[in-house]
């Protein structure tokens, strides 16, 4: 799959302008999360999957603290069955949510999290270190991880990303992302949903201008499901004079089920082996959070052998108290387990088609994503749920949302464009409405599924300062975890003083309060600015044009046309009094009341400043281990190399390596005792001090080889030039060989007196020459003969033939180039001929003269 989508990204790519550095996306799993970049450079694929630190093109969405360390990804879950308590997931799920349903998702999942409610809406989770972060901290840590993986895989700084989230995700949740990025140093283009990342990934490559299509898609995550139907269709725009077709494509209907994922599945298995284990031993180990976090593991595993096999087998080593566990388990036992979650997985999908009003006959494909859409139980229900329609595969169902917004955050970025306009309308994921006071009636703002990014303005009938609150809308459902409807309130202050400044005008219409909302890409809902509004009207003088005399006559024609002669009189203009609408309008302040999504430009800059002291800290320890993995790698290979290599007895005395070998050892006590707490600087002060004992010998050991050879190459540089020399003589005479002869005895002379120095010094003594110094002269002698062997022939010169003219004078004629003449030709006034000359007294002569000397051969007359 993804060798047959690269052609087509070839092709989208290949008339980028480059202004600033690439940009990347992060498909933001509860589970897992992946990262591409989109960096356009010559030789290589514009787009394309980070690899994390173990060559993997997704990484597990966790971080962790151990003994005062901070683990990421992979690194933090290696050792999640040992210390389930010190590894946090979903954090996700858990950012912008009350404290009661953070504590309800890590409980669901049994996630042994040492929670510290701050205040009903904020909740920190406390960590061995004994400090409180916030889960969008560990999210921002997260999606720093994320930003390190795209910079390594271009080899420079990257900030701007297009972040994916769940169509399920609220306001609260949103800006929680967003800030959570901000706080790694990420610059967010936007946030995308994750079912328009899809659709767009989908249509990268497809003509969708003879018909349109309408595809559903289907997502199964970890924790999560949804089923949107999408309309791919095309417009014709003027492009240089001419129609051009683009594909756009429109979100038509979303549904999701918010708690049902593949993780619940697996949490099923979980619940069937550990009662299993409790009728065995009468232990029930769901309260052990060790062995739930073993038991996760293998069922995870157990999972996905059942997706391809109709059996598998469940082992666990020292599940509790040394005892271990072993087990078997059927596909068919472990379909009828989640019986229930299959009738689940099946309702957004009949939803959906409900919505949009249409059947599964009427729909061009149906596209599986995520991991939970590989159980084929899962396959067969939907299946069953569509009819005939085939479910089909034609995205990579871990990496198509992942390459769907790498190519949006291209498209909005500044620095790179697409060559191929892609229309994308997604929509408003709930409702929103408004009310003012406390006792006004509800009035929508933004409907379900309103198209994104859009500005929107609303009137409200008010003469007096309010205050107004949004909210989501009554008739709909609320963002998972979310337990209050109200989003924000705020206070409109200025509308009083208005009403009373103008309330005496001609109003043509009652004063009246306008809000502006602004709905953007990210799904964020904001209230920027309010205003008063005055429309009024009052008497104003105009001038008007005033004819004093006129006579017009008028005459008819032969054919019934009329002509008309008008004589005018002098205009004159007086000023005349009329009615004209005014309209003023009156900022308002706001204030704003509650905000339960809102995050400071303080409380971002207090998450980023504690990351990047983090950051700073997991340098050092990165830094600190590299150096004494060198020390160590330094040590024990070189005690090697001194033991197994005979050679080393002709560079050094056994004196020299003794005590060579002493310091090594020295250093390798130190290095696990007193090192053990060292820092980086003292690592390479040590390494330093090994290797300036070291170095001379191996680089004597090396030149014992290298010298001799490098002394060879300069003997046969000098005979290769002399077969150049001997070439020159022969087909380019015009060459001249002296200085190249030159500096050939200069390289025999240096190589001779270098050779007579290097046979007075014993080999474990410091050389003479290195073989760098040759290979230095030869590669300036080389480039001499080059040079001198370049040399073009020089060019032929010209002959002037006297000529008479009609008068009988004579005057000159330059005549055609001479190849066989050595210098050009005099002065034909002159009278004289000089050396490569002759004098030609008439035509004839001329003529015979240019035969005579085409055929002269080059050689011989130089």
């Amino acid at each position: 799959m993804r060798n047959l989508v690269l052609p087509a990204l070839l092709l989208l790519f290949s008339t980028l302008a480059i202004v600033q550095a690439a940009v990347f996306s992060v498909d933001l799993g509860a589970e897992w999360m992946k990262v591409a970049v989109v960096d356009v450079k010559p030789g290589q694929s514009p787009i394309g999957v980070a690899l994390n630190e173990m060559s993997k093109r997704k990484s597990s969405s966790v971080v962790a603290f151990s003994g005062g360390n901070r683990l990421l990804a992979e690194e933090a879950m290696g050792i999640a069955a040992r210390f389930p308590e010190r590894v946090y997931s979903r954090v996700r799920d858990m950012v912008g949510k009350p404290s009661e349903s953070v504590k309800r998702i890590a409980s669901a999942s049994y996630l042994p999290y040492d929670f510290v409610e701050e205040s009903p809406q904020v909740t920190s989770i406390r960590v061995d270190s004994q400090e409180l972060y916030r889960s969008e901290e560990l999210l921002g840590m997260i999606l720093g991880y994320c930003r390190g993986l795209a910079e390594a895989n271009v080899k420079a700084t990257v900030k701007d990303a297009v972040i994916t989230v769940p169509p399920y995700f609220g306001q609260s949740e949103r800006q929680a992302v967003i800030a959570a990025a901000q706080a790694a140093g990420i610059n967010v283009l936007s946030l995308m949903n994750e079912h328009a990342a899809a659709a767009l990934q989908y249509g990268i490559d497809k003509d969708f201008s003879t018909e349109p299509r309408y595809v559903l898609f289907y997502d199964m995550g970890a924790n999560s499901a949804f089923a949107a139907v999408v309309l791919f269709s095309s417009y014709s725009a003027k492009e240089y004079g001419k129609n051009v077709s683009h594909n756009y494509f429109e979100l038509k209907g979303i549904r999701w089920d918010a708690e049902i994922g593949g993780q619940n599945l697996e949490l099923r298995l979980v619940e069937h082996f550990a009662k299993e284990f409790e009728k065995k031993t009468g232990v029930d180990v769901r309260a052990f959070p060790k062995a739930v976090a073993k038991l996760k593991k293998q069922a995870k595993r157990a999972k996905e052998i059942l997706s391809a096999n109709t059996e598998a087998s469940f082992f666990v080593d020292s599940l509790y108290d040394d005892q271990d566990f072993k087990s078997h388990i059927t596909r068919q036992a472990f379909e009828e387990l989640c019986s229930d979650l299959w009738e689940r997985a099946v309702i957004p999908l009949q939803k959906v088609l409900e919505d949009v009003g249409m059947t599964s006959e009427q729909l061009y494909a149906v596209e599986l994503l995520g991991g939970g859409t590989r159980v084929p139980k899962l396959q067969q229900v939907l299946a069953q749920a569509l009819g005939k329609k085939p479910l089909e595969r034609h995205l990579d169902a871990d990496e198509a949302i992942t390459l769907g917004a790498a190519l949006y955050a291209a498209n909005i970025s500044d620095g790179i464009k697409l060559n191929r306009k892609i229309g994308m309308f997604d929509g408003a994921s709930y409702g929103v409405v408004l009310k003012v006071n406390d006792d006004g009636p509800y009035e929508l703002v933004v409907p379900r599924l309103r198209r994104i990014p859009v500005k929107l303005a609303r009137a409200v009938k008010q003469q007096e300062d309010y205050e107004l609150s949004l909210h989501y809308d009554p008739e709909g459902e609320l963002p998972l975890g979310i337990i209050d409807r109200e989003i924000a309130a705020f206070k409109i202050s200025g509308v009083t003083d208005s009403v009373a400044k103008y309330s005496s005008y001609n109003l043509s219409a009652p004063i009246k309060s306008v809000l502006h909302f602004a709905l953007s890409r990210s799904g964020v809902l904001s209230l920027d600015r309010a205003e008063t509004v005055v429309e009024f009207t009052e008497l104003v003088e105009v001038p008007v044009n005033v004819s004093t005399n006129a006579t017009t006559t008028l005459e008819s024609t032969s054919n019934a046309s009329v002509a008309e002669n008008v004589t005018q009189a002098p205009v004159e203009t007086i000023m005349e009094k009329k009615l004209k609408k005014k309209t003023i309008r009156i900022p308002s302040k706001l204030e704003v009341l509650r905000d339960t999504g809102a995050y400071s430009e303080d409380q971002v800059a207090q998450f980023r400043s504690r990351l990047d002291r983090l950051k700073e800290l997991d340098d050092e320890k990165r830094q600190t281990e590299e150096a004494k993995n060198n020390l160590e790698s330094y040590i024990y290979t070189t005690k090697e190399m001194l033991d197994t290599i005979k050679d080393l007895s002709k560079v050094s005395t056994e004196k020299q390596r003794q005590e060579f070998l002493a310091r090594l050892d020295e250093a390798g006590e130190w290095l696990y005792s007193d090192g053990e707490a060292a820092t980086a600087s003292e690592f390479k002060k040590r390494l330093g001090e090994l290797k300036a004992i070291g170095d001379p010998i191996f680089f004597r050991l090396e030149q014992l080889t290298a010298r001799p050879a490098a002394m060879e190459a300069a003997r046969g540089s000098l005979v290769e030039s002399e077969a150049a020399i001997h070439e020159w003589k022969e087909k380019k005479p015009w060459i001249s060989d002296a200085e190249v002869r030159k500096e050939g005895q200069k390289l025999v002379d240096w190589i001779e007196a270098k050779e007579s120095e290097q046979a007075k010094v014993a080999d474990h003594e410091q050389p003479a020459f290195s073989s760098t110094e040759v290979y230095a002269r030869i590669e300036k002698f080389r480039v001499l003969v080059a040079r001198t062997g370049a040399q073009k022939a020089p060019k032929p010169p010209k002959i002037e033939e006297v000529v008479k003219n009609d008068a009988g004078s004579e005057e000159p004629k330059v005549g055609e180039e001479n190849p066989g003449a050595s210098s050009g030709g005099g002065d034909s006034n002159s009278g004289s001929t000089q050396e490569g000359e002759r004098e030609i007294e008439s035509p004839d002569q001329a003529q015979a003269f240019e035969d005579e000397s085409s055929t002269t051969p080059l050689r011989d007359e130089l």
